[in-house]
């Protein structure tokens, strides 16, 4: 695997554990230690929207690299 395609697949990994880590955060996560997981599962929430905002801006430079 390239270094691009490793990267790419970190980004998608990355995106989907945050996006289960801010969900648990918002569902179970309250029950146990509401403040706590509040503000966890905002942080993870806010990541796993830029996560993909990169990957978008990485595929593109890279296109342009290798093209």
């Amino acid at each position: 695997m390239s270094l691009r395609g490793f990267h790419i697949f970190f980004i998608s990994f990355v995106t989907f554990f945050f996006a289960v880590v801010a969900a648990y955060g918002f569902t179970l996560g309250a029950s146990q230690d509401a403040d706590f997981w509040q503000a966890v599962a905002w942080v993870a929430s806010i990541t796993a929207v830029i996560v993909p905002i990169y990957g978008v801006y990485f595929i593109n430079k890279a296109k342009k690299l290798y093209s």
